[in-house]
């Protein structure tokens, strides 16, 4: 499956959950959820995958852990925020470069509308490039798509 099948089938899992729940549920629910949607659907994952730190040579475990790791190449940060801030940008970007990968899912559910919650950035080419409908400029050197209306 290649790498834009696989987020928009990440996108359906996330969305299921979303209609099935709704806003105003602690993240760690929607994260439970999540991953029995993707089992259900056969997407492979990895749950609070740890993240070491690499600092001058010697490899740190700094306690950084991914939300998901979808089929070893899509990081998925989910949320139940009142709304997306820099930071939660920053945190899905920094754990992308440390990580190697080159896609990440940044999902807050606490919305009415999943669409509106959902944030797709890509790293590579000119460092950041994101595909997707929705443009808006540069968020520290990642670019973001934003499904649905702004």
């Amino acid at each position: 499956m290649n790498i834009n099948a696989l987020t928009h089938e990440i996108i359906g899992a996330a969305l299921e959950v979303h209609r099935t729940l709704g806003p105003g549920l602690l993240e760690s629910a929607y994260e439970e959820c999540l991953c029995h949607e993707l089992t259900l659907r056969r997407i492979p994952f990895e749950r609070q995958k740890a993240l070491p730190l690499e600092y001058k040579g010697i490899r740190l475990d700094c306690g950084y852990r991914l939300d998901l790791l979808v089929a070893g190449c899509v990081v998925i940060e989910v949320k139940a925020v009142e709304e997306l801030l820099p930071i939660h940008e920053a945190q899905l970007l920094t754990y992308m470069r440390l990580g190697g990968w080159k896609v990440g899912l940044l999902i807050n559910f606490n919305v009415p509308v999943l669409r509106q919650g959902i944030r797709r950035f890509v790293l590579g080419l000119e460092e950041g490039r994101y595909i997707g409908p929705g443009t808006r400029g540069r968020v520290g050197g990642g670019r973001k798509a934003r499904y649905g209306p702004e």
